[in-house]
């Protein structure tokens, strides 16, 4: 268009609302080897991200930025390898016996919340499975396992301890 109109670089690219900067771009030509290289690292390194290939790279004297090595890892199909979990034992599960009378078997749990200043805090639910009765609740902004043990002690010398514990 420049040409054809025979316009300053300056006006041709506001006309066209390009930035000259963008106008004047010359991509650099890709590094030979590079890419053979990161490959390579990547192979020898399989838990090693962009980041820390581009540290190695440096480290061997390719004048690279990390925005390039990440443009090549991605081209290339690399990533890091996900660890595999171990897998525990399938077990047969046994659903629960259905509780008779009250205190046969009691369940114990912790719910945690914040308050509307951001301050956290948990409560610990002791709860009868045969009557859905509430045991005990205890709200504190730590419940530590010495303070769950006084807990269950006071019911045991209240109610006795129950049968069956969840």
């Amino acid at each position: 268009m420049r040409e054809a109109q025979e316009l300053s670089e300056r006006r041709a690219c506001e006309l066209v609302g390009m930035r000259r900067s963008s106008y004047r771009y010359v991509r650099r030509e890709e590094l030979p080897g590079l890419r053979g290289r990161l490959g390579e690292l990547a192979q020898e390194r399989r838990r090693f991200g962009y980041r820390r290939l581009t540290v190695l790279l440096r480290r061997e004297g390719w004048a690279v930025n990390h925005k390039r090595v990440y443009r090549l890892y991605r081209q290339e199909g690399l990533g890091v390898r996900r660890r595999k979990r171990k897998r525990i034992g399938a077990v047969e599960r046994q659903p629960l016996t259905i509780p008779r009378r009250p205190n046969e078997r009691w369940s114990m749990d912790f719910v945690a919340d914040a308050l509307p200043d951001g301050r956290k805090f948990r409560r610990l639910n002791l709860v009868d499975d045969y009557n859905r009765e509430c045991l005990a609740a205890e709200v504190d902004t730590s419940i530590p396992g010495a303070r769950v043990v006084r807990v269950l002690e006071r019911l045991g010398e209240l109610r006795g301890l129950p049968e069956v514990a969840t």
